[in-house]
């Protein structure tokens, strides 16, 4: 979190993240995926870009990194501490409405 530029880092303050151990079978279905398959994070919540007054009373937003799938896809604690930026940033970018294409062209796919 040093990392993110001081503008995103002070609206990112009331979206936590949480680790978790590994996603279960009920998130991986909802972006798609196997049992099989990993999943590194997840943006639960309305992305910033869509949000509306009629949005209040609704859950808070979270971001999910999930350490076991994090660890089975590094090969080193220098890859792993990337991918943890990465995977951060890339959620971080769903918080503020951006598809997976966008995330792709940034290099946070």
């Amino acid at each position: 979190m040093a990392e993110v530029p001081a503008p995103f880092a002070r609206v990112l303050e009331e979206v936590p993240i949480d680790i978790r151990t590994r996603p279960t079978r009920r998130e991986l279905r909802s972006v798609g995926l196997g049992e099989d398959e990993l999943l590194l994070g997840l943006y639960r919540g309305r992305p910033r870009t869509v949000r509306s007054v009629e949005d209040s009373g609704t859950m808070p937003d979270v971001i999910y990194i999930f350490q076991e799938d994090v660890e089975l896809a590094c090969d080193s604690e220098e890859e792993l501490v990337r991918q943890v930026r990465t995977t951060v940033l890339h959620e971080i970018g769903h918080h503020f409405g951006m598809s997976e294409e966008d995330l792709d062209e940034l290099g946070y796919g």
